[in-house]
């Protein structure tokens, strides 16, 4: 597979201004998640007065001169002689290119015989004829154009009439920041017990942040340890022009109203760790910006993405971002209302928790893996080819670590913070015992591995009763509760039975006394697992026994093998057709356990039948959750009725699926040795990585863990113990993949998607 080489036009670092950090965000994220797939090269644009003051170094390849034509017009040649640039990508602002509303762009793109997008960081609702038809003109030489509100993108298609299907929307990158001891942080930073305010950015006078500072006259009678942070230098362009008279003039009015002890300025150009510090210990962030026709702001969602109750001016971006209680909005250069709002929010403590919680959910969709994952969308689009997807993370436990206690792994998470109130099921932990296993042998154990392993082992044996049988709940005191009398437990007991059995058979990678508790806790089992009927619990029991009986060939696990496969068997031959390929009248959850164990029954006793249907079954199900592209998962909500034509829903997509699913295909490859499974195995994983329908992640990059599901239009930001063990079990299952070393044939099948390997 070739590398494509992609090179953005953008102001860069070590210039100071916030398009040069998105892109320098961007391309870092990029880079992290598509490496040895993609080469990234930078031609950054000069500033005004500024010739030669670029140094090249790498990503930095290309200067260009953007206020002198001649210089564009070199520029444009020089691309066009290179053969390893594919696609340009050009970051746009009226002011960062020469001539009236930057025309001189118009100079670059026109010559060039690369495809190339183009990002409006704004887009004037009110244009002239002069700046409407550049705009214009830019827009129809581009193979895309990228904006960063769903505003703008209305704007491009009812006032610059860009055809709505040039256009696409992409959120501005946010980053997610974790602090586990906001006390020491704020110590660090000497804000300990002051309640936070706080404006971040290059500071000018269209900040406003003289409005904060008025508001902080009012706010400070009420609230005397109430600090307000100016963050950022001035803006270098103000700087060079006027020097610091916007802060000079700032520091007056803080004496003026003595304020002296409430506002504090911090007068540098901020490291990425340094302020998501301070966004992180932030109780209220203020948005002062006097420019209504502002399309975005990277501090804003900076802000959003940390955590901040936000107070905003009314510009374009706020409008969408603070709608349904994520933020309080108030009229331009109005101190009063701002005062009232952080009153307001600062007497109500809850009220800001829920508007913290707002703007995270708000914003998780576009941290900046999601975006880097949306922009190879958009870049695959322009050259015509495969969706190149994100390399596969690390399998790191530490999620895993958080949901788990002394006693076990808790069941549920309140976005990714364990919620002890709904306690623990003997099914989590079940699944959590395959997975410790899995990591075992698939990568190394160790102390931590094994010290997991056994508080899972320990649970379930826990659980289990003196007839032998499993009980599945257990509150957060350690007891058993109704709902054991309530519902059905035989999918969670043969679930148990599944665990007991992986843990013979990799038994060569585990403790001596995991493997002895798994051992007796399967013996005391056979008794009552003769009598399950559920046709999962029966599948989840012979899977467990196929893996016994790889570790010690016992006649009772045999015959219990056999006795249970004629039971799914029948279930098949009662409910199939030659339109319904299923054992039961509806798909619904864990479906691929049953075709996997009918393989495994095959692998067993011999008998071809079971092969045959158990491939029927199986390519019946993918018929129905594989698109060309991507994996579709049954919807939790309206599950797939036999005899119901109907589009599927869209959302109610779980993280179990998926894994079943790619645990059903790596059985059957590793018996029949047919690579199309795996070929379904990788695309499946794929879903996890953004290939979904809402290209997005599913696996959350920062903790580790993984969403608890995939809605309609957005992803469940809690991170609860099914999902996250469910995704690491799938994640450990490419490890597998990428030892069989196998490349595709591409006859008679679409290519499939590429996914690297850090």
């Amino acid at each position: 597979m070739k590398i494509r080489t992609l090179l953005f036009v953008t102001s860069y670092p070590p210039r100071e201004c916030g398009i040069a950090t998105f892109a320098q965000d961007l391309i870092n994220a990029m880079n992290k998640n598509f490496a040895g797939n993609l080469n990234i090269e930078v031609a950054a644009l000069e500033e005004s007065g500024k010739p030669n003051s670029i140094v090249l170094q790498s990503p930095v390849n290309y200067r260009v001169n953007p206020f002198d034509i001649d210089s564009c017009i070199e520029f444009a040649q020089q691309v066009n002689e290179n053969d390893k640039i594919d696609l340009v990508c050009f970051e746009h602002e009226f002011g960062l290119y020469g001539g009236e509303y930057g025309h001189n762009m118009l100079a670059m793109i026109s010559l060039l015989d690369k495809p190339f997008i183009v990002r409006f960081h704004t887009v004037l609702p009110y244009p002239d004829l002069k700046c409407k038809k550049v705009v214009s003109l830019i827009s129809s030489l581009a193979s895309k154009i990228i904006v960063m509100t769903r505003s703008s993108a209305k704007l491009l298609e009812e006032v610059y009439q860009v055809p709505a299907g040039k256009i696409v929307h992409i959120p501005h990158g946010t980053h997610a920041h974790i602090v586990d001891d906001m006390p020491a942080l704020k110590k660090n930073y000497n804000v300990e017990g002051r309640l936070v305010l706080s404006t971040f950015g290059l500071l000018s006078e269209n900040k406003g942040i003289e409005v904060g500072i008025r508001a902080m006259k009012d706010i400070a009678k009420e609230y005397p340890n109430a600090l307000y942070l100016i963050l950022g230098k001035t803006h270098p362009v103000v700087q060079a022009r006027e020097g610091e008279k916007y802060r000079e003039s700032l520091v007056a009015l803080v004496k003026e109203y003595g304020l002296e002890n409430n506002v504090r300025f911090v007068n540098s150009y901020l490291s990425l760790k340094t302020l998501l510090d301070y966004l992180a210990l932030t109780d209220i962030y203020l948005f002062t910006s006097k420019d209504p026709h502002q399309a975005v702001s990277g501090t804003f969602v900076y802000a959003m993405s940390a955590g901040c109750a936000v107070i905003s001016t009314s510009f374009v971006q706020a409008r969408e971002m603070l709608e349904d209680g994520a933020g309080i909005l108030v009229d331009f250069n109005n101190a009063d209302q701002m005062a009232s709002a952080a009153l307001q929010l600062l007497g109500n403590p809850q009220l800001r928790k829920q508007m913290s919680s707002a703007a995270i959910e708000k914003t998780r969709s576009s941290i900046w893996e999601n975006v880097a994952i949306a922009h190879m969308s958009i870049i695959s689009e322009a050259l015509a080819e495969d969706r190149i997807l994100p390399n596969l993370p690390p399998p790191y436990l530490d999620h895993i670590d958080r949901l788990t206690d002394e006693f076990g792994m808790l069941q549920f998470s309140i976005h990714d913070v364990p919620d002890p109130t709904f306690g623990y099921t003997l099914d989590d932990n079940a699944r959590a015992l395959i997975a410790m296993c899995m990591y075992s042998s698939e990568l190394k154990s160790n102390s931590f591995v094994n010290t997991l392993m056994r508080k899972y082992a320990q649970f379930i044996n826990y659980c289990q009763r003196p007839s032998g049988k499993f009980l599945n709940y257990v509150d957060s005191n350690g007891d058993f509760n109704e709902m054991n009398e309530e519902v059905s437990l035989e999918d969670a007991n043969g679930r148990t039975i599944w665990a007991l059995g992986y843990v013979l058979h990799t038994h060569e990678h585990l403790p001596f006394d995991v493997v002895q508790t798994a051992m007796a806790g399967l013996r005391r089992s056979y008794v009552w697992i003769p009598d399950l009927q559920a046709p999962r619990a029966i599948a989840f029991a012979m899977k467990g026994l196929y893996y016994a009986l790889s570790y010690r060939n016992r006649e009772i696990a045999h015959e219990l093998l056999t006795l249970l496969a004629e039971k799914l068997y029948n279930y098949y031959i009662t409910e199939a057709d030659e339109n319904w390929h299923w054992y039961e009248s509806c798909l619904t959850y864990g479906n691929a356990v049953m075709p996997e164990a009918m393989m495994m029954a095959y692998q067993v006793t011999g008998k071809i039948e079971y092969k045959r249907i158990a491939e029927e079954s199986l390519a019946f199900l993918c018929s129905k959750t594989f698109t060309e592209s991507y994996m579709k998962l049954i919807s939790n909500k309206t599950w797939f009725h036999r005899g119901v034509e109907c589009h599927p829903e869209d959302g109610g997509e779980q993280s179990i699926e998926v894994a079943y699913t790619m645990l059903a295909l790596n059985t059957f490859y590793n018996i029949t040795k047919n690579n199309s499974y795996l070929d379904k195995m990788r695309l499946a994983f794929s879903w996890y990585l953004g290939n979904n329908h809402l290209k997005q992640l599913v696996y959350n990059p920062l903790t580790y863990g993984c969403y608890d599901g995939l809605e309609k239009n957005n992803i469940n930001q809690n991170q609860g113990a099914e999902s996250t063990v469910c995704y690491l079990i799938a994640r450990l299952l490419m490890e597998q993949w990428n030892k069989h070393k196998y490349v595709t044939a591409k006859q008679n099948s679409l290519e499939p998607v590429r996914i690297g390997s850090n």
